[in-house]
């Protein structure tokens, strides 16, 4: 019977956690440079999905103060208009005002659907960048073309020279770690990105949220977090110098070793 009851609670543990739905009551929007009418997140029923209704600045929809590091996020994103073509997108380790702050460091993902110029270029695919510096003294054409306070890291796998199209629903999952980030669309990994990459010891924690530049209209729905699972693929460390001295002089001394022993 104890055996029974022991292999019952392996089975109970080795069952992976229902993602839980995200509730976006409470959550706030921050606008770049805090310019009134530059966005309208609008919860909808249910409150696990927002639609974002206004052609403005770079905006974020977030819940100041969680922390968002070690979970797994799900959900879908859609333009449900055919008019214009620019950025939708997610923020990770957001701060309340970071937009506009003199010390900004976050990480941004956007996705834009067709090249454009407008003060500067912007190219159209799915990318992941670092917003760090004064924000605040920053141009809304940082976030447009990528420069400035804005580093671009690197470009999708797949979808980094294509755009998303009108009236598509594509299903989104974002892992966050300290020293890892993953986003993959429809099931595809796109972006996977470690703090050593992005010149880090580690990301800044922080709030994830939603962006939208210049797009009305964007629906994000479904959303659910959850712990984040193992990396897929997984993230190899790599020996720091002096571990690798170490294994080399052992290896001498093994060989040395067998010498003498012959």
């Amino acid at each position: 019977m104890r055996l029974k009851l022991l292999a019952g609670a392996a089975a109970v543990l080795a069952t992976p956690a229902l993602a839980a739905p995200v509730d976006l009551t409470g959550w706030q929007a921050d606008v770049l440079d805090d310019v009134p009418g530059n966005a309208n997140w609008v919860v909808q029923p249910g409150n696990d999905s927002v639609l974002q209704t206004v052609n403005g600045l770079p905006t974020i929809f977030f819940k100041d103060g969680a922390n968002a590091q070690g979970l797994a996020l799900s959900g879908t994103i859609k333009v449900t208009t055919t008019s214009d073509d620019d950025y939708v997108g997610f923020v990770l380790g957001y701060s309340d005002g970071e937009i506009n702050a003199s010390n900004a460091d976050f990480i941004l993902i956007d996705w834009k659907q067709s090249d454009q110029f407008s003060g500067n270029m912007a190219y159209d695919g799915l990318s992941i960048s670092r917003v760090s510096g004064n924000a605040a003294a920053a141009s809304e054409y940082d976030f447009w073309g990528h420069e400035g306070v804005v580093q671009e890291l690197k470009r999708a796998t797949t979808l980094g020279s294509t755009g998303w199209a009108d009236n598509t629903e594509y299903t989104f999952d974002l892992i966050f770690l300290p020293d890892l980030i993953q986003v993959k669309v429809g099931g595809v990994l796109e972006l996977s990105l470690t703090a050593a990459e992005a010149g880090l010891a580690a990301f800044d924690n922080g709030s994830f949220g939603f962006y939208n530049y210049s797009q009305s209209n964007v629906l994000y729905a479904g959303i659910t977090e959850d712990v984040a699972p193992d990396p897929d693929p997984p993230v190899v460390g790599v020996p720091e110098p002096g571990m690798l001295g170490l294994f080399g002089l052992g290896l001498v001394g093994v060989g040395a070793l067998r010498r003498r022993r012959r």
